[in-house]
């Protein structure tokens, strides 16, 4: 049961189920984007983040509602655990009037300021000085909420990084810094691109702690988050957190994933994010086999649902072209 599971305080059993569900709503958009993508009727370009939904899907599921967070290029997974309405987020993709930027912002430009998501970012990097803000903030009208600012490993060696984590510990800020360490920074491994073992060390440069987790296990990014959070909210300054895991995927649609061996791609899908919380469910006895089935064909239903509510809403209309176009 429940107390066989070593969870944050606020997590109910309603609340993993749920959560065991959200997981497969993240895989299923993004795989069912990854194949309109390769037919041509999506266009722009993707990144997706199959293989990584227990970091975003365990992170937010500990913060409050009023809690903010920051995204990335790689961002469909942190806007449907925040919240995210995934008939919008398709619109989106599709370039439709219905979808969250009105068919114009794409697969990097998602936002919903009214659920606390402060946007997706196609920059490198450039959601982190933007968490620091919020967190600032936060700090100055005494709002009392947290930032979750989520960055990968490539973001680690921009500028934006060690800025943004220098001002936010002399500042004592309220942000949980979380790099989604997927092994790889476009087509270059991150052991080619960072000297140190581990990016949580450089926690140690600012003052600040810094802590691995398995970014694929549920429970391990759970716990670690939400002592994060709490740690920030009491006003003790900000938490660097690496989770470490694995795209499936390459970098973007035209990513051949020539860098790495198929090898290695099959050790991580044995660490499949969703099958272990699946498991953990189960032997606690809050989920049955046939329970987690029909949950995931919830989830698949519901990401058809959003297909069909794409395909069917309008494009934009031309004269409003320049609309919300600022300069």
């Amino acid at each position: 049961m429940l107390e066989t599971l070593k969870i944050p305080a606020p997590i109910s059993e309603e609340k993993l189920v749920s959560l065991y569900k959200q997981m497969w709503l993240i895989r299923y958009f993004d795989e069912k984007v990854d194949q309109f993508f390769a037919k041509g009727l999506i266009h722009g370009t993707t990144h997706l983040c199959v293989g990584q939904e227990a970091s975003a899907a365990g992170a937010i599921a500990v913060i409050r509602d009023t809690d903010k967070i920051t995204s990335t290029h790689r961002g469909h997974g942190h806007c449907i655990a925040k919240g995210a309405d995934v008939n919008k987020m398709m619109a989106e993709l599709f370039g439709r009037a219905t979808g969250y930027c009105k068919g114009k912002g794409g697969s990097m430009h998602i936002a919903d300021l009214d659920k606390g998501n402060l946007g997706a970012n196609g920059i490198v990097g450039g959601g982190i000085p933007l968490a620091v803000g919020a967190a600032l903030t936060s700090k100055m009208k005494k709002l009392g909420y947290v930032v979750l600012c989520f960055f990968g490993d490539g973001a680690s060696n921009e500028g934006s990084f060690h800025e943004s984590l220098n001002l936010a510990s002399i500042w004592q800020l309220p942000v949980v810094f979380i790099c989604e360490n997927n092994q790889y920074g476009m087509s270059g491994s991150v052991k080619e691109m960072t000297r140190v073992e581990n990016i949580a060390d450089r926690a140690v440069a600012y003052g600040i702690p810094g802590q691995v987790i398995d970014g694929n296990d549920m429970l391990e990014v759970m716990n670690a988050v939400y002592a994060a959070a709490e740690h920030a909210r009491a006003g003790k300054g900000p938490v660097l957190i690496e989770a470490k895991t694995y795209r499936w995927k390459g970098h973007s649609k035209s990513d051949a994933k020539k860098y790495r061996t198929r090898e290695e791609e099959e050790e991580w899908r044995k660490r499949d994010p969703i099958k272990r919380f699946k498991n953990v469910l189960i032997e606690a006895k809050v989920l049955t086999e046939e329970q987690a089935d029909l949950l995931q064909e919830e989830a698949r239903l519901e990401i058809e649902q959003a297909v069909e509510f794409a395909e069917t809403s309008p494009q934009p209309p031309i004269d409003s072209l320049l609309e919300d176009v600022y300069a």
